[in-house]
């Protein structure tokens, strides 16, 4: 079973890093000026580690 990410949406201050990084996996919504998830699972573990650990925010998690 794969690993789900999420962001903690109202906690993203949208500097668009993970977008950036992975952005097959987040996408940034203009409206709201804030990132989301656009493919929970079945993206590159290492690119969302990377995204992760690169959050200024620290709003981006492994679903437990």
């Amino acid at each position: 079973m794969s690993k789900k990410v999420y962001i903690e949406t109202e906690e993203c201050i949208g500097c668009q890093s993970c977008v950036g990084l992975c952005p097959e996996v987040f996408g940034f919504d203009e409206e709201t000026e804030r990132a989301f998830v656009k493919m929970p699972e079945g993206g590159s573990e290492e690119c969302i580690d990377e995204a992760i650990g690169t959050c200024p925010a620290e709003c981006i998690h492994w679903e437990e």
